[in-house]
């Protein structure tokens, strides 16, 4: 598999977005999110955007006020991930124009939408921007 979730969480250490592609209790997906984001909330900017934590690899990266973490198996390309954050950031940011923690907060569902676009079962399978939006400009023009 690869991507094994993602997370976007404020400075404050609160989050936003979460979406699993393995099963986790919710007490587990609970002390998950404050272990990792208590460690990579703690890092400075000068240190690397890769963790290791239990049998995940943590690859992060911060925007503004949110901070994008994906968690990946441990043989998963780095700076891959690095580049797919961006790409998640850009398309959010065509989307909403300079993506911010409430667009986050006021479109959930459109947010969870652009990743079930880009990422199914773990594998990301689609990076075109135009392609992922599409549909919620479609749904958008209906409504």
């Amino acid at each position: 598999m690869g991507i094994r979730f993602i997370l976007m969480v404020n400075k404050q250490g609160q989050t936003r977005l979460a979406q699993y592609y393995e099963y986790l209790t919710l007490e587990e997906r609970r002390a998950l999110e404050g272990e990792i984001v208590r460690k990579c909330l703690a890092r400075t900017e000068q240190q690397c955007s890769f963790v290791e934590h239990r049998n995940y690899k943590i690859v992060y990266r911060r925007y503004a006020s949110l901070f994008f973490l994906v968690g990946v198996d441990n043989d998963e390309n780095e700076l891959a991930i690095l580049e797919f954050i961006h790409l998640l950031v850009e398309t959010m940011d065509r989307h909403f124009g300079n993506v911010c923690e409430l667009d986050i907060m006021f479109h959930l569902e459109k947010a969870h939408f652009m990743l079930e676009e880009m990422v199914m079962n773990g594998c990301i399978v689609e990076t075109s921007k135009s392609n992922i939006l599409m549909p919620i400009q479609l749904m958008d023009k209906t409504s």
